[in-house]
């Protein structure tokens, strides 16, 4: 029997979470070896596990994988999270790459300058509620599924939830004028697995505080993974 996938990364969101999202909204148990330090990396890239001398890694069927669209990709496959034609799978990457773009602006905010946080918020939300959110909200009314794409969970929903639970976090009210995003996200963290991952004390992970922050800037600095 294979053992646990590992994940490689400090103890923060990060490129990492989503695929914390997707593994555990699958229901699969994974383990976690955190990068505490300069020395923890050196390691791993001094052992030959990173193939690109980046993270998030992710040890998984006997492969040690990088880059984070590739082992989204893999996890999506392998639980039945993408899509069940290639057509599906196009409409999965179109929801998730635009997604991405978004999840990144909100992911490197608590790193941006102090002078340049409150600008960056104002940016956010006026590209949540203007440009991302009524593509996703169009979507489903055209759909007409419970779901993004087809009639099952994919990826897409997963990431969505993800991305409109981090964008509450900058603008509380951000789903005000979407009532089909507000079902969904009722809906989907309904989801018995989704649901355990969202309790406390899962390993899913809160926005970085001051101190993490430090961390991450004295480890990571040249992750562009």
């Amino acid at each position: 029997m294979a053992g646990k996938p590992k994940l490689h990364y400090f103890n923060g969101r990060g490129r990492m979470e989503s695929i914390r999202w997707l593994l555990a909204s699958a229901g699969v148990e994974f383990e976690e070896k955190f990068i505490e330090t300069p020395e923890d990396l050196d390691k791993l890239k001094n052992d030959g596990n990173l193939m690109f001398q980046q993270v998030p890694m992710v040890e998984i069927d006997g492969m040690k994988m990088v880059q984070t669209r590739a082992i989204l990709n893999y996890v999506a496959t392998k639980y039945n999270l993408y899509g069940k034609d290639i057509k599906e799978r196009a409409l999965i990457d179109m929801y998730t790459e635009g997604m991405a773009d978004l999840n990144e602006m909100i992911l490197v905010l608590p790193l941006c300058p102090p002078d340049q946080k409150e600008a960056k918020i104002a940016q956010i939300k006026e590209k949540v509620t203007d440009r991302y959110l009524p593509v996703f909200e169009k979507a489903l009314r055209d759909h007409g599924q419970d779901f993004l794409v087809g009639n099952q969970l994919s990826w897409a929903d997963i990431q969505l939830l993800e991305v409109i639970l981090m964008a509450e976090e900058c603008k509380p009210s951000v789903l005000t004028g979407f009532p089909l995003l507000q079902e969904f996200k009722a809906r989907i963290s309904c989801i018995p697995t989704i649901h355990k991952f969202l309790q406390l004390g899962s390993q899913r992970k809160p926005p970085l505080d001051e101190g993490s922050i430090e961390t991450v800037k004295n480890i990571f600095k040249f992750e562009r993974g």
